[in-house]
């Protein structure tokens, strides 16, 4: 029987090598698209938040509104973002992905599960059935913690 003790510990593990590699693929796929990281946030923000105002891009990352400004202007320049008129007050715009945007997050995307794609390829049958019955309990558990307050 697995004690908690052991459980915390691969799955910290696990977690710390995940980690690891998912921000290691995303700085290389970054840095190969000419985009700083933290632009490359605002467009993951984006692509799992939906659209929002530069104020919450500004409270999402602690910088400032001027700073959040500017890395949403060079967004909007390169075509990778959308501004529209928020329909509540004319002086607010709205950020949202533009399909070039969205191409590129699902790109990057592709490419920063490529490590997944070679581990499940190293897991046999029982192996893979074991790993995907606890991960979707994890997910399960997980999806019903972020719902609550």
């Amino acid at each position: 029987m697995t004690t908690p003790a052991q459980l915390f510990q691969v799955l910290r593990q696990f977690m710390d090598i995940a980690l690891h590699w998912s921000m290691r693929e995303r700085a290389h796929f970054a840095k190969a698209t000419g985009l700083s990281l933290p632009q490359f946030g605002i467009l993951m923000q984006l692509h799992h938040r939906g659209e929002c105002g530069v104020s919450d891009i500004s409270e999402r990352f602690d910088i400032t509104a001027p700073a959040a400004s500017q890395l949403v202007d060079k967004l909007a320049q390169a075509g990778l973002i959308e501004r529209t008129e928020d329909p509540n007050d004319r002086r607010v715009k709205q950020i949202a992905l533009s399909n070039k945007g969205r191409q590129m997050i699902e790109t990057g995307a592709r490419e920063r599960y490529r490590w997944v794609d070679k581990i499940v390829k190293e897991l046999g049958p029982i192996e893979r059935d074991k790993v995907y019955e606890a991960f979707t309990i994890l997910n399960q558990v997980a999806d019903a913690q972020e719902k609550t307050p």
